[in-house]
């Protein structure tokens, strides 16, 4: 939400300069000019961002707040009205995150649990859940090793959020630095194997999430190629 707010800010306080530089406007539907084609773009962008985050969005009301600011129009409300609404708002909005985070926490458990049962699977004590695609032959990193690895993260729904195969090379980072479930899977690896790995969300980002990437309670799938073991880089 802290993202739409700023975004509103910044584009209101951006797009008045725009209008005042173009040309009149041209009948609906017609974009001749640089200055109205580049208004709609701001304003496609404007609306795209808006409804990622606050999909519920009444477009009417959040149109005529637009347009009331760039004509210096008075303000429906006062600003005790608006602090009054914005703290409301606020409320609302967190009950609906929390109620989004709930069924995703139930979803994810409802994945693991499924997925346990498939004879391939395998599953540790702490819930992390694994399928050896390929054995390794090389040594088994340590917690202060470094490793590199090849790897793809999706959400259960698919969701590609990370990827070194996508960015054309491996990463290399410290077996204690990430996340717990890849600290866990890594030292029960060996040099030159490949796994699938499903981690769950206390293993993962947990209630927080990774803003813009991971939502909160999430199960991650990953599929990991650790090609290498090393000393960690501060021991060189």
């Amino acid at each position: 939400m802290k993202r739409v707010l700023c975004l509103t800010l910044a584009l209101v306080s951006f797009i008045p300069a725009v209008l005042r530089a173009q040309e009149p406007a041209a009948p609906q539907g017609e974009l001749k000019t640089v200055m109205e084609k580049a208004s709609y773009v701001i304003g496609r962008k404007f609306g795209t961002d808006i409804k990622t985050g606050l999909p519920n969005v009444d477009a009417k009301a959040l149109l005529k707040g637009v347009t009331d600011a760039l004509e210096g129009k008075e303000s429906e409300l006062t600003d005790e009205q608006i602090q009054a609404t914005m703290a409301e708002f606020q409320k609302v909005m967190v009950a609906e995150q929390q109620k989004m985070a709930n069924a995703d926490k139930k979803k994810g458990a409802d994945f693991l649990a499924e997925n346990a049962k498939k004879p391939n699977v395998k599953t540790t004590k702490s819930g992390l859940q694994y399928i050896v695609e390929k054995e390794g032959t090389g040594a088994s990193p340590k917690p202060t090793d470094d490793v590199v690895c090849h790897y793809k993260g999706e959400l259960i729904d698919g969701t590609v959020f990370d990827s070194s195969y996508d960015r054309g090379e491996p990463a290399r980072f410290p077996v204690n630095r990430v996340i717990p479930g890849w600290t866990e899977a890594l030292q029960l690896m060996k040099a030159g194997g490949k796994w699938k790995l499903f981690i769950p969300s206390d293993l993962a980002y947990g209630e927080n999430g990774s803003p813009g990437a991971i939502p909160p309670n999430s199960v991650l799938v990953f599929d990991i190629e650790l090609l290498e073991v090393l000393p960690a880089a501060a021991d060189k």
